[in-house]
C-alpha cells in the first residue's frame, strides 16, 4: 500500500482547525489524526497544512506568451513555466483562460476564435504531462455569429472547466464612458475623437444585434459551469441566469453582487482585489462584498500569489481561518461542482494538499501534493537546526 503521512500540521478542515496529522493512502485522503505525531514521517513543524487551491479564472499564461506586446514565445515553454508558477503558489487546479471572440474591431479581427481553439488544442496537449491540474476557462464573447460550430468544437475538450460570458458592447459593463473611450482610441489609432465616436456607434450597432448566450446554454447548462463577467446592473445578473450561468465573476459593482446571491449564484472576485484593498479598475472593493458576505469564491484573476497572501491577510486580521481558506478551495470546487472529489481536507477526497507558512505578507509554499505525490518541495530548515 502506497501510504504517506504528513504530521505535526496545522490542518485547516472546512469548519475548523486540527493539530495533527493527515494519512494519504493511494493518492486519497484515508484519516485525520488530531494530537498526533509520527516520528520519520513528513514532518510539517506546526505550519498550514490546506487543500491545494483552486484558481477558477487566471490570465495569466499571457504573460509568459507575450511578456512585452511585441515579444512572443513558445506555448510549450510559457504552459511549463506557468506551471511551475502555479505550483510555487501553492495552486494545484488551474483554469486558464482561452478566448473566443470574432470581433472585427479587436486586433486579430475574425481570427480571434480559430486562435483560441489553436489555444484549446494546446491545453489538451500540455495538460497530460503538467504538474498542476489544468483546465480552460473560456472566456466567451457573446455578440458574434456564426457561435453554433465553435460551441460544437469546445463541447470536444475533456479540459473544459468553464466558460464565462464576455460582453463587448462599449460603454457596458466596466468601461462605461463613451467619451473616455473614444478619447483613448482616437490617441492609440491616430483619429479625430469623432472618428473614434462614430466606429464605437457603428460597434455598439452591430454587436448589440448579436446574442449567442442562448448557444452556449443549450451546450452546455448542467454540465460545465456557465458563468458572466463584469456583470454592472440587476439586468446584467437576470440575462446571465436567463442564459445558464450560476456564476457571478467579479461583478463590477455592489447591486449586481446582491442580485446575483438573490438569485442563488455563485459569486467570484479577484483575490488581487482583495489583496490590494480595492480594484485597480475602481469596480466594486471585494472587502465590501466580503463584509455583506457575498462572495463564494477567490480567483487569482492575474496574480497567482495573491491567493494564499489574501488568506494570511484575512486570518491575520481576524478572519476564521476555515473561512477564508474555503474562499480559494472548497468554494471554488462547489462552484465548478467538483465539491465531491476536491477542496476539502476529508477522508476520501483527492490528496490535494499545500503545506505553506504565513509570512508577514505572503504564503511561503514548502510542499505541493497533487493526488498525493509531491510535485514541489521547498521545505524550511528543521527549526531546531537554525
Amino acid at each position: 500500500m502506497n501510504q504517506q503521512i504528513v504530521t505535526n500540521a496545522k490542518i485547516v478542515t472546512p469548519s475548523g482547525l486540527v493539530e495533527g496529522s493527515v494519512i494519504v493512502e493511494e493518492g486519497k485522503i484515508a484519516d485525520i489524526k488530531k494530537d498526533s505525531y509520527y516520528p520519520g514521517e513528513y514532518d510539517a513543524h506546526g505550519h498550514w497544512l490546506i487543500p491545494g487551491v483552486i484558481d477558477i479564472h487566471t490570465d495569466y499564461i499571457e504573460k509568459e506568451l507575450h511578456p512585452r506586446p511585441s515579444a512572443g514565445f513558445p506555448i510549450e515553454l510559457a504552459f511549463h513555466m506557468m506551471d511551475l508558477r502555479a505550483l510555487a503558489s501553492g495552486l494545484t487546479t488551474v483554469l486558464g483562460a482561452v478566448r473566443i471572440s470574432n470581433d472585427p474591431w479587436k486586433k486579430g479581427g475574425e481570427l480571434r476564435a480559430r486562435s483560441g481553439l489553436a489555444l484549446a488544442d494546446e491545453y489538451e496537449r500540455m495538460a497530460r504531462i503538467s504538474s498542476v491540474r489544468h483546465f480552460m476557462h473560456i472566456r466567451w464573447d457573446t455578440n458574434f455569429e456564426p457561435a453554433s460550430v465553435i460551441v460544437d468544437q469546445l463541447a470536444d475538450y475533456s479540459t473544459l472547466g468553464n466558460i464565462v460570458y464576455n460582453e463587448n458592447i462599449p460603454g457596458q459593463r466596466q468601461f462605461r464612458s463613451l467619451e473616455e473611450i473614444a478619447v483613448k482610441q482616437a490617441a492609440s489609432k491616430g483619429l479625430t475623437v469623432e472618428e473614434a465616436m462614430r466606429q464605437l456607434k457603428e460597434r455598439i450597432e452591430a454587436n448589440s444585434a448579436i446574442n449567442n448566450r442562448v448557444e452556449v446554454r443549450d451546450k452546455f447548462s448542467g454540465k460545465v459551469c456557465i458563468g458572466s463577467h463584469d456583470d454592472t446592473t440587476v439586468d446584467h445578473v437576470d440575462e446571465a441566469k436567463e442564459a445558464g450561468a450560476t456564476l457571478a465573476e467579479m461583478p463590477t459593482t455592489m447591486e449586481a453582487a446582491r442580485r446575483a446571491k438573490d438569485l442563488g449564484m455563485y459569486v467570484c472576485m479577484g483575490a488581487p482585489n482583495y489583496y490590494r484593498g480595492g480594484s485597480h479598475c475602481g469596480n466594486l472593493s471585494c472587502i465590501d462584498a466580503l463584509s455583506e458576505d457575498l462572495v463564494d469564491s477567490l480567483c487569482s484573476d492575474y496574480h497567482f500569489p495573491s491567493m494564499l497572501g489574501s488568506v494570511v491577510k484575512m486570518i491575520d486580521q481576524g478572519m476564521d481561518p476555515s473561512r477564508a481558506v474555503n474562499l480559494i478551495t472548497l468554494g471554488p470546487a462547489k462552484v465548478l461542482g467538483w465539491e465531491e472529489r476536491l477542496g476539502s481536507i476529508e477522508v476520501g477526497k483527492v490528496a490535494d494538499l499545500t503545506l505553506f507558512e504565513p509570512m508577514k505578507t505572503y504564503g511561503r509554499v514548502e510542499e505541493v501534493w497533487v493526488d498525493g505525490v509531491s510535485k514541489i518541495s521547498m521545505k524550511s530548515p528543521d527549526p531546531a537546526l537554525v
